[in-house]
């Protein structure tokens, strides 16, 4: 009898220790490659690698990853260079040194120093006010996305279904007293915003993150963003 419950044991171990790798990996990491950056980000099971310089947006891929101590794989959902990638895993063969991470080219991703935030987290939006009326979202192939983890930011707005990508931007981003502020390192629209600021108030309510303010074309924006999960 108990050999029929060991390979449900065994499986069920595998997956927590896999569970716990995958959350191991939670922060934001940094390297430099030749004259640009690359940061890559990891919250609630959602990976993504973004490429810049000091004043060029260069590009950006990610998706759902898991770590199993040695691996990461990531189910693309985007990649702006090579479309034909989406819907395809990749994986990163890594060490860990430390905190940090070191690839197979030998590129070592600093850990960023820990920033914990209340809206830490993969976040979807799922409403918008638009002529004075709230209007929700409904959930298909088509989203925007953001990520935030110790002080980095990214939203991406992607179509999986059709491998489509719609821009992308991200910094820094700090909350505190229900008031967030981005600072811009990358901007996929307009590389002229680079190294703008903007500030809002937030308010997470529930599974619910209430964002409003003016935006960078200083227009008034109220939007709602939730939890997402992977």
């Amino acid at each position: 009898m108990r050999r029929c419950f060991l390979p449900l044991f065994i499986l069920l171990l595998t997956c927590t220790i896999s569970h716990a790798q995958t959350n191991r990996l939670q922060g934001a990491y940094k390297t430099k490659i030749g004259d640009a950056y690359a940061l890559w980000l990891f919250i609630d099971g959602y990976s993504s690698i973004i490429h810049y310089n000091d004043k060029v947006y260069l590009s950006t891929t990610g998706g759902p990853f898991t770590f199993d101590g040695t691996t990461i794989r990531v189910q693309t959902e985007y990649n702006d260079i090579d479309s034909t990638a989406v819907g395809k895993p990749i994986s990163h063969v890594l060490k860990m040194e430390g905190e940090n991470l070191v690839d197979k080219s030998n590129n070592i991703w600093v850990k960023q120093a820990a920033q914990p935030s209340n809206l830490d987290g993969l976040w979807r939006i799922t409403g918008r006010r638009q002529n004075d009326e709230m209007t929700t979202m409904k959930r298909g192939d088509r989203k925007t996305l953001k990520l935030l983890v110790d002080g980095h930011f990214q939203w991406v707005a992607i179509n999986p279904a059709q491998h489509g990508f719609y821009g992308t931007g991200g910094g820094q981003y700090t909350f505190k007293d229900e008031r967030y502020a981005e600072h811009l390192l990358f901007f996929s629209r307009d590389n002229t915003r680079i190294g703008s600021s903007l500030q809002f108030d937030g308010e997470i309510k529930g599974n619910e993150w209430h964002h409003t303010g003016l935006s960078s074309k200083g227009e008034k924006i109220y939007e709602v963003w939730s939890k997402e999960s992977n």
